[in-house]
Formats: structure tokens, sequence, C-alpha cells
């Protein structure tokens, strides 16, 4: 091992760095770019950086120790149990660890033969889909809250826009859908489904 100490001149070294740029630029696009625009949760940056940086190095040095690849899972998948379980992430948020995790493990990944062009397409591919996926949700992202209603008598008229306009004016929301839950005639009030978009 101290023959090697300051010997930088092996191959997998600079395949490793070479694959590390390609792996930062990507979680750049995937965490900074494009997670960063739709959610603006700032907190989350560093985790998902450094998570992507760590699985990176810990999977391209792999086949240096030996260690069987199920249990190379294994380890993440404890890691990631251990480590977020007491925390409430949305599933969005989940989703951007898991992909984080995996464009780290495919950029780490030294595949024999295998064009590096084709790494970089599967990368694409995988934004793309993200922001596709972002921009899908942003147009069909829908809202729902129950509120209490206590004008009855507007229910009775059954003027479904003249209702929605007055909620609408009156929580500030673009209210799209009305729906009645349940009428209490006895205390007159009503508890109705709204939705709108977010």
């Amino acid at each position: 091992m101290s023959d090697n100490f300051f010997n930088l001149n092996h191959s997998d070294f600079f395949g490793i760095l070479m694959r590390f740029a390609i792996n930062t630029i990507f979680l750049i696009i995937l965490i900074r770019v494009i997670y960063f625009r739709y959610s603006r949760k700032e907190k989350f940056l560093f985790t998902f950086f450094l998570m992507g940086i760590t699985v990176f190095f810990i999977t391209s040095m792999l086949k240096s120790v030996f260690i069987e690849f199920g249990m190379a899972i294994g380890l993440f998948a404890i890691f990631a149990i251990l480590r977020f379980r007491t925390r409430n992430f949305s599933l969005k948020d989940m989703s951007y660890i898991f992909t984080t995790i995996g464009i780290s493990v495919i950029n780490s990944l030294k595949l024999t033969g295998f064009p590096v062009l084709g790494v970089i397409i599967f990368n694409i591919i995988i934004m793309v889909s993200a922001v596709i996926l972002e921009e899908f949700t942003v147009k069909h992202n829908i809202v729902s809250h129950t509120i209490i209603y206590e004008d009855l008598d507007l229910l009775k008229s059954a003027k479904k826009q003249k209702i929605i306009r007055e909620l609408s004016a009156l929580t500030g929301k673009d209210i799209t859908c009305v729906r009645i839950r349940k009428i209490n005639y006895k205390d007159k009030v009503a508890f109705l489904d709204i939705s709108y978009r977010d």
C-alpha cells in the first residue's frame, strides 16, 4: 500500500475522475436546475448533492473490494431507511433522492465496451423525463380542501357558477370545482370540498 500511496498514474483513477465530472454535471442539472426551479426547497440541495457525490465514489470503488452487488444495494437501502424515516419527505422529494442515487450509480459504473456517449444519453433521458413530469405536475396540480359554508340558500338555488365565484372571492383561490360533502340542517352549515390549482 505504501508503494502506491503517491502513485496516481492508475488508469482507474483517471477513469473515475472523468465519470465523476459527468456525474457532477448531471447532478447540477437535476438538483439545481430542475428540482430547485420547481420546488424552491434550498434546504435539500446540500443533502442531494452530498448524497450523489458520496454514492458515486462508493459504487465506483466497489470493484476494488470483495463485496456482492446485492449487499452493496442493501447498504444504500439501509442507509436511506435509517436516515430518512424520521422526516416527512414528500413523494416528489423521495423520487429525487432515488434519482440522485440512481444516476450516481449509473455514472460510477465502468462498463467494458460500453460507450460513454451511451451513459450520457441515459442521463439526458432521465433529465428530460424529470422536466416533462414537472411540467405535467404544474399544469395538473389540483389541491382539495373541505370548508364550512353557511349560505344554504345559495346551495339550494343550484347556481354552481355563482357559488364558485363567491368561494373564489372568499378564499382568494381560483376554484375549479365544488362538491357538497355533507349538509347539517340543524346548524345550517354545509361542508364543501373545493378544488383549485396550486
